[in-house]
């Protein structure tokens, strides 16, 4: 499962200000900077920003973090498990239940991870 535009999801916790892209044009709006309040590509903080939000997500969806790599999230019931290995924007879904796959992935395209 890939996740499209995964890095422009990111919520930034500090100001940050560009130029105006090229093309932009505003009147009476030349000289003047833009001021970001989302990620941007080829911003330093950008995959960092997309990784807390996405860990943000998979906690609150009763996930658990693996201690030995911070990519591998596995959630545990009765019914089953499953297992999310993330790399980079790219995510592999295991488990033993189909239905908490299903339910996993259903979650991850309505939240727009």
């Amino acid at each position: 499962m890939d996740v499209k535009t995964a890095f422009l999801n990111g919520d930034l916790e500090e100001e940050i200000y560009m130029e105006q892209p090229e093309g932009f044009s505003a009147p009476d709006q030349e000289g003047k900077v833009c001021r970001l309040v989302k990620s941007l590509y080829g911003l330093k903080q950008a995959p960092k920003r997309w990784h807390q939000k996405f860990d943000n997500v998979m906690l609150d969806n009763d996930f658990k973090i693996n201690e030995c790599d911070k990519c591998v999230y596995v959630k545990d019931t009765s019914r089953g498990y499953v297992i999310l290995c993330l790399y980079v924007d790219d995510m592999l879904i295991i488990g033993s239940d189909d239905s908490m796959i299903k339910s996993t992935k259903d979650m991850l395209k309505s939240r727009s991870t």
